[in-house]
């Protein structure tokens, strides 16, 4: 069942790296906040269906303790988007790339201090080139740190608590309604953001807006594939490996979002880039090598 797990977040990841060109051009008639909120939402509602026709066959499932852990991933999911999303606004996208993908250093090491997961050699080795990889993909300038910097630091250390906390929850609780409540929270807090943040609320829901092709075909492919499946398989598929390895995993979406813009759009691939891509394929793949066990005296002497 690793395998599989590790192979279903994997394409999870390429699902979000494939889907990542979409987004852009949908942000360009939708603010972020509202794009997340709506988002979300039709993700709720993707999810409700098959949760609904299955219901019979169900016990009782909905108490306290599943939705406060709910609701405890879906804050933290938020906190995520929405720190990347103001934190934009004051620095390059190339940093906001790197700093953000600090998150696979912060999930060994919360898992070391929250979890008390031991890391063995191979995956401090795999998580070390894998941020090297994230460096050389995303390094713009040597620009001094800003108030975005910072933004999109507590932004990584959302993530990474968002994969810890799904670890915690993920192998006792049941995954289709603990999904629900975490895409329902981080589609409500997106709304009020929304409203918050947005100085003219009148255009939120413009016909000009929801009319545009681009917008619905971003929310109903993101909505369907990037949010429902993919948070659904995130909180199946981890009560079956480690969070370090879906950290491990989630570092691949930088390298599958470069290839499809070089392969949609034209995007040219830097030598840097290239070989960024390289070490965190090579990070990922060294993480999941077994490691060998020493022999004991009494082995090597029987």
């Amino acid at each position: 069942m690793n395998k599989t797990a590790d192979f279903s977040l994997l394409f999870v990841v390429f699902i979000w790296g494939v889907t990542f060109v979409m987004v852009q051009n949908a942000l360009s008639f939708l603010d972020p906040f509202t794009f997340n909120a709506v988002r979300f939402f039709m993700a709720f509602v993707f999810l409700l269906i098959p949760y609904i026709s299955t219901l019979h066959k169900k016990g009782k499932t909905w108490n306290k303790g599943l939705f406060i852990a709910g609701f405890h991933i879906g804050v933290w999911l938020f906190l995520g988007y929405g720190l990347q999303t103001i934190g934009l606004n004051y620095t390059t996208p190339a940093k906001t790339g790197f700093i953000t993908g600090l998150s696979v250093v912060m999930v060994p090491v919360f898992s070391l201090l929250l979890l008390k997961h031991r890391l063995s050699r191979n995956t401090i080795i795999g998580v070390a080139a894998a941020t090297i990889g994230l460096y050389l993909m995303t390094f713009a300038d040597r620009s001094n740190l800003n108030i975005g910097d910072l933004l999109v630091f507590l932004c990584a250390i959302s993530f990474a608590m968002q994969i810890i906390t799904t670890a915690r929850y993920a192998k006792t609780l049941p995954a289709l309604p603990l999904t629900l409540i975490q895409v329902s929270t981080v589609s409500l807090l997106s709304f009020v953001s929304a409203f918050i943040f947005k100085e003219n609320h009148s255009v939120i829901f413009s016909s000009e807006v929801m009319l545009q092709k681009e917008v619905w075909t971003a929310l109903l492919v993101t909505a369907a594939l990037a949010t429902a499946f993919a948070f659904f398989a995130q909180t199946y598929f981890q009560a079956y490996t480690t969070p370090t390895r879906v950290a491990l995993i989630f570092s691949m979406e930088p390298v599958f979002a470069a290839l499809s813009s070089y392969i949609l759009i034209g995007e040219k691939l830097t030598t840097a880039s290239i070989i960024g891509c390289a070490f965190i394929f090579l990070g990922m793949i060294f993480a999941e090598l077994p490691v060998k066990k020493k022999k004991s005296v009494t082995q090597e002497f029987s």
